[in-house]
């Protein structure tokens, strides 16, 4: 049986002159994991992110893959993907030509041959709606042959249908990817993680159920 690949996010600290965002922040997501990642806006789940993909400074960090630790931005790349609140495709080439230059020529048929893509590939990026635009981030992202993935807000301003499109994308690659997912869109996030926290004043709380989530103030017992 092969033994699942491992991320390990430790000791994680960030502050903002005299306020402490995160607080010694230990976050494990192994290979088959969908871990969401909970929290009120500026709690730091964004900052947590880029903190572990490379792309923020921290003042302590340590991100390790199989106890190897991660010691170069290339080093994090090749083993972390990560989707941003932002777009990060060029605007003015085509959905193929992006596809292209993005997945190995042998991926590139297949993956163009999804339904919802299929429409838009001589169409260029900037003529994409907010939620074609980030379906097509999402699964680019999946695509790629990185162990982890980080999603920041993957479900923001998408459509019903392809909300479930993108669930259905996230469950199919994580039998092979670890996954951190944070979303506002709390109940999508529930439906699709495995294990979840929730961030709160500098630190992570294991989250087991939605009544946890009201419990610690996160959501309304009515909600």
């Amino acid at each position: 049986m092969t033994m699942p690949d491992v991320l390990e996010v430790d000791s994680v600290t960030k502050r903002y002159s005299e306020r402490t965002i995160l607080s010694d922040i230990y976050l494990k997501c192994t290979t088959g994991d969908i871990v969401g990642l909970f929290g009120r806006n500026g709690t730091g789940k964004s900052t947590l992110l880029k903190i572990v993909f490379g792309v923020e400074d921290a003042n302590n960090k340590f991100v390790r893959v199989n106890g190897q630790k991660l010691s170069s931005q290339s080093e994090a790349f090749r083993e972390i993907s990560y989707l941003s609140q932002d777009t990060f495709l060029p605007n003015n080439i085509t959905v193929l030509e992006v596809i292209r230059l993005t997945l190995n020529q042998k991926n590139v048929d297949s993956f163009s041959s999804d339904a919802i893509l299929k429409p838009f590939l001589s169409n260029k990026v900037n003529s994409l709606s907010g939620g074609e635009l980030r379906y097509l981030e999402i699964k680019l992202l999946l695509s790629l042959p990185s162990k982890f993935v980080l999603l920041d807000e993957p479900f923001n301003g998408i459509s019903p249908l392809l909300i479930e499109s993108v669930t259905d994308l996230i469950k199919s690659s994580s039998k092979s990817k670890g996954i951190i997912i944070t979303d506002h869109d709390y109940q999508s996030v529930l439906n699709v993680m495995n294990r979840s926290y929730l961030l709160y004043d500098g630190s992570l709380k294991e989250i087991s159920s939605r009544e946890d989530l009201v419990n610690w103030g996160y959501l309304n017992a009515y909600t």
